[in-house]
């Protein structure tokens, strides 16, 4: 059963956030059927921001600001819904390969930015998407039509149409298959400047190869918007249910507590109600097919003990057993250090109760109903600040060298960090 939504920013909520993996690409639909000319959906929150100073100067310093025009030549050039389709996959495809080129050193930095940074794809993106709703509003096409083209651009320009968990020969080269997630920037009302350092790592690890002591690891990303909507449409599933059952190991990653690094050893079926980039909130259980045999907590597969262990970086990292439920019987919320108990009902997991909890326990419910045996689950990085003088969003800075080393350290132990869970896996 969809939840009920209503606009606004809750005054709770957790800051966590997301990373997991994506779905090979699927072959071109035939157009949907068209109708009389409705009104396209207008532009949305996420997209009425690009007006802004920041997302302008980040997609000027980065060489992205020429994105969206050049899609919205294409999509004017086009003369059919499937020439459109054909237009937004391919501007699709090309924008996350240039933000991942760029992030491993096949682009320029570009003004303030360093290669690393997840902001042009994210800015860029929102471009397009708002060129994509103007054409459709004049094109005759049908709402189906406008609500197909935008998940085709959506999916192709989050890495998701390209992950898919290794290539065909991977396993008769020995090469173990992992796949990775990432999520958008968010709480951009707060700090509009924000990065995201699941968003980077997923660009920097994007068809990388990492060297174990078991031999070499190739590995796919992809990154997920933060919307409670995307989510309960079935995203998530999506992208990983072609991706998971060729993958040796799963991280799902988002931005999570200052100074730290979690591994989250439970994922709750619970929705808490802070508001997303579309300022939506949403409270109740995680809407998912077949609710009837839903549980209410998963587990990470991760070898956590392993992981917690290991010398990965400079931020210390802790296997978080810590769960908030409603006990059997009960009616009030209690908070268990060492995870929940029999019957209980989840209102929070490790990672909180926000769109991080839930890719974990969508991501982690699929691998049970695929019946995969493969480690997998979240981590949840520090949150990327920075530096002394420049932490308050009105000083515009976009960026200094303390941010810049925050998202490196972050990117380097969380590669460590796979590196380990495949090993130990």
């Amino acid at each position: 059963m969809r939840l009920a939504r209503t606009t606004g920013t809750t005054a709770a909520g957790r800051l966590g956030l997301v990373l997991l993996a994506s779905a090979a690409l699927v072959a071109v639909a035939p157009p949907p059927p068209a109708t009389a000319a409705p009104a396209a959906p207008g532009v949305t929150v996420e997209e009425r921001r690009l007006d802004g100073d920041v997302p302008r100067r980040i997609l000027d310093d980065s060489g992205f600001d020429g994105v969206a025009p050049a899609f919205a030549a294409s999509l004017r050039g086009a003369g059919s819904y499937g020439q459109a389709e054909r237009a937004a996959v391919r501007h699709g495809e090309r924008l996350w390969q240039r933000a991942v080129d760029r992030a491993q050193g096949r682009g320029p930095a570009g003004g303030e930015l360093s290669r690393d940074d997840d902001r042009p794809l994210y800015w860029a993106r929102l471009a397009m998407t708002r060129e994509l709703r103007a054409w459709h509003a004049e094109s005759g096409l049908s709402e189906a039509a406008g609500t197909r083209l935008l998940e085709r651009l959506e999916s192709a320009s989050r890495g998701q149409d390209s992950m898919t968990g290794g290539g065909v020969g991977d396993r008769a080269k020995g090469l173990k298959r992992i796949v990775v997630t990432g999520f958008d920037p968010f709480t951009l009302d707060r700090d509009i400047r924000i990065s995201n350092p699941s968003g980077a790592l997923a660009l920097a690890l994007d068809g990388t190869v990492i060297r174990t002591a078991d031999g070499p690891a190739r590995v796919e990303t992809a990154v997920f918007p933060v919307r409670w909507g995307d989510f309960a449409d079935g995203t998530v599933e999506r992208a990983l249910r072609r991706a998971l059952p060729r993958a040796d190991l799963f991280v799902t990653v988002s931005q999570g507590r200052v100074g730290r690094i979690d591994v989250e050893r439970y994922n709750g079926a619970w929705r808490g109600g802070f508001g997303d980039n579309e300022n939506v909130s949403e409270t109740g259980l995680v809407p998912v097919k077949d609710p009837a045999t839903q549980p209410q907590w998963t587990t990470t597969t991760l070898p956590y003990a392993a992981i917690a262990a290991a010398g990965t970086g400079r931020f210390p990292v802790y296997d978080n057993t810590s769960v908030t439920e409603i006990p059997a019987g009960g009616t009030a919320p209690v908070v268990r250090p060492a995870g929940p108990t029999p019957g209980s009902a989840a209102r929070a997991g490790g990672g909180g109760d926000y769109l991080s909890n839930e890719i974990a326990y969508r991501a982690t419910l699929l691998r049970d109903r695929l019946g995969l045996d493969i480690p997998g689950g979240h981590v949840h990085t520090p949150v990327l600040q920075f530096g002394p003088g420049n932490t308050d969003p009105a000083t515009g800075t976009v960026s200094d060298p303390v941010f810049v080393q925050n998202r490196l350290d972050i990117t380097e132990q969380l590669r460590a960090i796979v590196r380990v869970a495949a090993e130990e896996s």
